[in-house]
């Protein structure tokens, strides 16, 4: 960055994704969330640079396409829209703004899929019923939608090419209780038993209706990875700020996690959460690894206080 500063924007995630899964990646504003589906796609700015690997396709993790040493001809042509699919976190700014919602489904289907008129304009009405976005609003451009009906504009195009990995950065940003439900139900629906979801999202009402699993990231690290059943259920988080995030719902404690994050470019050699934990010693002054699905040295073992009724 400016000054020759480096942030640590993702580091250390490590997790795997199968067909027929949906992993719900969840954890503050500015944890690295984002940072993390952009680099996935090739869509990081000119200034980051990318370690490790991140295969699609391959098995046991090795073969397959290396989505972070891959070039942008083959992102472009073979990856984007055809084998991954993108609910961006900001559709307004990924739709065209000199163009129909109707205009842009359209071209969309004819790239990925073949169609061609007149299949074209009932194949795009199918696309934009199966996003719950309005068929009499397929003829204004992006700049006449609400920010919700533009959240549905981009889950449409982002389905259409059936992926099998899907992508969906925040989709339910603007919606109602009802259709946070919908959308993510058409995308839980999206994945059967040949594709994959990677939902990154706060809600986590919708990570508990459709994830299979929950990876929890804390200041550019994954903390904990978990079945839902148990995320949600008993016994519960075993990370100290997992449990916290379920601990502020309205429904169980609505108990704030004190503090705040530490900044991405000045992250403390320990536990980036010791500052805010309850249970910090002198151990978390040495960062804990990724082990048996938690990152703590003192992970929580008491079974979860359930939902009040």
């Amino acid at each position: 960055m400016r000054g020759g500063a480096h942030v640590s924007a993702v580091t250390d995630a490590r997790f795997d994704l199968a067909p027929g899964e949906c992993l719900a990646l969840v954890g503050e504003s500015g944890c690295g969330k984002s940072v993390l589906a952009s680099a996935l796609l090739g869509l990081l700015p000119g200034n980051a640079e990318t370690a490790g690997s991140a295969l699609l396709g391959g098995s046991g993790g090795q073969g397959g396409l290396d989505l972070l040493t891959a070039d942008e001809r083959t992102l472009a042509r073979t990856v984007r829209g055809r084998r991954v699919g993108l609910v961006p976190q900001s559709p307004a700014a990924h739709l065209t703004p000199v163009r129909t919602v109707r205009s842009q489904l359209e071209e969309t289907l004819r790239e990925l899929t073949g169609v061609r008129r007149p299949a074209l304009r009932p194949a795009a009405e199918a696309a934009a019923e199966r996003a719950s976005f309005p068929v009499s609003h397929l003829d204004r451009y992006p700049h006449q939608l609400s920010g919700g009906l533009a959240q549905r504009a981009a889950t449409a195009l982002a389905l259409i090419g059936d992926a099998p990995l899907l992508l969906a950065d925040e989709p339910t940003t603007g919606l109602d209780r009802e259709l946070v439900d919908r959308t993510v139900d058409e995308l839980r629906r999206h994945v059967g038993d040949d594709r994959a979801l990677l939902l990154i999202t706060h809600d986590l009402a919708a990570a508990r209706r459709v994830a299979d699993r929950v990876a929890v990231m804390y200041a550019s690290r994954v903390v904990e990875i978990a079945a839902a059943a148990d995320f949600f259920g008993a016994p519960g988080p075993r990370h100290p700020y997992a449990r916290g995030l379920l601990d502020a719902l309205p429904e169980r404690e609505f108990t704030p996690i004190p503090g705040m994050p530490p900044e991405l470019s000045a992250l403390p050699d320990g536990c980036a959460f010791a500052a805010r934990c309850a249970g910090a010693d002198e151990t978390c002054a040495t960062r804990p690894a990724l082990t048996s699905g938690v990152a703590c040295h003192h992970p929580v073992t008491a079974a979860l206080e359930a939902p009040r009724a």
